[in-house]
């Protein structure tokens, strides 16, 4: 996949589709949470001026130093960064999008209550 919408699109589509998983748009910008937790930062739909498109996950495995390797990821900011967070812009050479999509269920898991994590590897 080649234009960022198509990938922020295919995280936003997975995301949705974990157990009970909803979006919600406060600052104006897209983030996908569940048990009203965000584990899915996805910022706006459109580049700006002022704004680069970029995604955020919570990672604790050694992805999270995978994630930091892609140019121009670093930690999340307001204190995000030191629980795990990792800012990701979309106009970086990105790794494959299977493993984009292991990174928001690894956010996912580290976010999400247990009944839910239970209710996704049972449907598994």
């Amino acid at each position: 996949m080649s234009d960022w919408h198509d990938v922020r699109e295919e995280l936003r589509a997975f995301a949705l589709g974990l157990p009970e998983s909803h979006e919600a748009h406060p600052w104006g910008e897209t983030v996908i949470k569940v048990n009203k937790k965000v584990f899915l930062f996805l910022g706006l739909e459109e580049q700006t001026e002022k704004w680069d498109p970029t995604f955020g996950v919570k990672l604790l495995s050694e992805a999270h130093g995978h994630a930091l390797t892609v140019e121009g990821a670093q930690p999340s900011g307001y204190g995000l960064g030191r629980a795990g967070w990792v800012t990701v812009p979309f106009l970086s050479e990105l790794p494959e999008t299977e493993v984009l999509l292991d990174w928001v269920e690894e956010s996912y898991r580290a976010i999400a209550p247990k009944r839910a994590v239970k209710q996704l590897d049972e449907a598994r």
